[in-house]
């Protein structure tokens, strides 16, 4: 049984203002996990793709007292009770998809080849999806407060952030577009050329 409150809770959290929804986060995720092709369907953090202006990912919260494990009916879920990150025994596991209806976070999916429930274990501490973002759009956390703040002001600087977009667009100013863009590219550039070196090494060992 795990205890009601967890003594070293984290989970990764998203700052919607500096997520791109370049999905790099979920990239790292299948790589770091063995997965044999990169599919976002696989990866245990899900980017999910709004506007140009918001976008953020999605991944495990470490809940207390989880609504996941109380609804799988097959008793395959239970949460480590130092971190309260799931635990998944997959012979028991039937892929019944109780568990991701319970999520209230969209932490929680099922593999699309093996039809069991995956979920974030911040590979052993260091989650690589953090490492490798691109605009350090996330972070370890330690609450929910901490986790919905990130969010809330992300959202209060939508109306600013859209409006300034629309008065650069329709001066057809593009040169702090184009500026910004390339900066992005070369960030998500360097990420990437980072993965695929980590790609091969897996591959040559």
């Amino acid at each position: 049984m795990q205890s009601a409150k967890t003594t070293q809770r984290k989970f990764v959290s998203v700052d919607p203002s500096k997520c791109t929804g370049c999905g790099i986060c979920e990239y790292s995720c299948t790589l770091e996990k063995g997965e044999a092709v990169w599919n976002p369907l696989r990866s245990r953090i899900r980017v999910v793709r709004m506007t140009p202006l918001f976008n953020f990912a999605l991944s495990c919260r470490a809940c207390e007292d989880a609504k996941c494990v109380k609804a799988c009916p097959e008793k395959a879920l239970s949460q480590s009770e130092s971190t309260g990150l799931l635990l998944i025994d997959d012979k028991k596991c039937k892929g019944c998809d109780w568990c991701v209806q319970a999520c209230e976070h969209g932490g929680i999916t099922i593999h699309t080849d093996t039809g069991k429930a995956i979920s974030c274990d911040l590979c052993q501490g260091e989650p690589k999806c953090v490492e490798f973002c691109p605009e350090e759009a996330l972070e370890m956390v330690e609450s929910d407060e901490a986790a919905d703040k990130r969010f809330s002001n992300a959202l209060e600087n939508l109306p600013a952030q859209t409006e300034k977009l629309t008065t650069i667009v329709k001066n057809k100013d593009w040169k702090p577009l184009l500026a910004d863009a390339e900066k992005r590219s070369e960030k998500v550039t360097e990420k990437l050329e980072a993965l695929n070196k980590k790609a091969m090494a897996k591959k040559q060992k």
